[in-house]
């Protein structure tokens, strides 16, 4: 079969590899659609905090069909694969994708809305009305981080780097701001961001009191350091939230969020935003359409 391996020199190619075999708990899944992450990017570049050795089939989520041929979405696990025409998924990781939904949607899905989703309902303590910033709006998970905190009742603004992701933000019924006028807004009960770098340290000045900064990413940079003495000061709190880690250690409370977050697809409070797809000879130009910050919603492959 045909997958994109990610060698030793760091550089994407298709190439013919033997077929998965499936482990113990594990299923073989016909891949029509593989969700392309910020993670994949840094694994690309060296620079993902538990990089895999190389070479190495890249892609943690996929949609497609089962051997008893449902329509499903699932993460492929620490061992990578997903950027292919079949991958091996342990079952517990497995879901039906809702009935109207297409592959490339299904593809988009789990990542991002599981990353809006356990912050603001674990992390966060939202109320009707509640102010609610969101960074990196109109990429992948930032557009899941919009819905979701819509859907949970807040008033949500979201912040871009540029004017020309303005409307994307705006379809999705926030108000929207580039990075640069964030201090100009009123303080937020909430802030989820992916930004990280200065803006993330920058942003406890914009929370109310009890309000909680979330960190949730780092493309803009390493994460700057944070004085206590201002969380205390000012009644707020910072969290982090990593759902790969989190997967390995509390598996049984993600599976229960994927399945709060597909009953809100499924009501349709909440959508996938597929911004792009590619063929899986086009992975390399799918990794810098994200890396040079050009790519909206979800970027998809399919094989």
């Amino acid at each position: 079969m045909r997958a994109v391996v990610l060698d030793e020199e760091r550089r994407l190619e298709v190439r013919d590899v033997a077929e998965p075999e499936p482990g113990e708990g594990q299923v073989v899944i016909d891949v029509r659609a593989a969700g392309v992450n910020f993670m994949d990017v840094l694994i690309r570049e060296g620079r993902y905090p538990q990089a895999p050795p190389l070479p190495y089939v890249p892609g943690s989520e996929i949609s497609g069909l089962a051997p008893d041929g449902r329509r499903v979405i699932g993460f492929v696990r620490a061992d990578g694969g997903g950027f292919a025409e079949r991958a091996a998924v342990e079952a517990d990781w497995v879901f039906d994708l809702p009935e109207a939904a297409s592959f490339e949607e299904g593809a988009s899905f789990l990542m991002t809305f599981l990353t809006a989703w356990m912050p603001l309902t674990r992390q966060v303590r939202l109320r009707e009305g509640s102010r609610v910033l969101v960074t990196a709006a109109a990429g992948g998970v930032g557009s899941a981080g919009v819905q979701v905190a819509r859907a949970l009742g807040a008033e949500v603004v979201g912040a871009v780097g540029s004017e020309d992701k303005f409307e994307q933000v705006r379809a999705l019924g926030a108000e929207v701001v580039t990075y640069d006028r964030i201090a100009e807004l009123d303080p937020f009960d909430a802030i989820l961001d992916q930004v990280g770098g200065e803006l993330f340290s920058a942003a406890v000045g914009r929370l109310r009191p009890l309000g909680t900064l979330v960190g949730i990413g780092f493309a803009g940079g390493g994460w700057q350091p944070v004085d206590p003495t201002l969380l205390v000061g000012r009644n707020v709190s910072v969290a982090g939230f990593y759902l790969g880690r989190l997967m390995k250690l509390q598996p049984d409370l993600v599976r229960e969020a994927a399945a709060e977050v597909l009953a809100q697809w499924a009501a349709g409070a909440v959508s996938p935003v597929v911004g792009a797809t590619f063929p899986l000879a086009d992975a390399d130009a799918a990794l810098r359409s994200i890396a040079e910050r050009r790519s909206t919603g979800k970027v998809v492959l399919v094989p």
